[in-house]
């Protein structure tokens, strides 16, 4: 093999180094946040049908509320759409406590 056609191999292995190095802190944290967001949705999901069950009312709009956040987690999706599920499911909950007076 010519010298050459080794710092050619070298520079692509930096090259490739370089860019793993550059890249994947980001990728981890654009994954961790994902998770996160798609936890509190469900957290607020499941808040929101505790307070479904102690209300004896159907207030207008709560269960369309959840089940728009429902039908978000079904489908899933990025990080808008956890948080979109979220407050879908934390505007039910304020309903729902509101109409059993908490």
């Amino acid at each position: 093999m010519s010298s050459w056609l080794i710092w050619a191999a070298a520079g692509v292995v930096i090259l490739a180094a370089g860019v793993g190095v550059a890249l994947v802190p980001g990728l981890r944290a654009r994954a961790s946040d994902r998770e996160a967001a798609w936890l509190t949705a469900r957290a607020a999901i499941e808040s929101a049908t505790v307070s479904r069950e102690a209300c004896a009312d159907q207030p207008d709009g709560a269960a369309e509320a959840l089940a728009r956040a429902e039908a978000i987690v079904a489908h899933g999706g990025g990080v808008r759409a956890a948080r979109a599920a979220a407050e879908h499911a934390r505007r039910a909950d304020r309903l729902w406590r509101v109409a059993a007076g908490d």
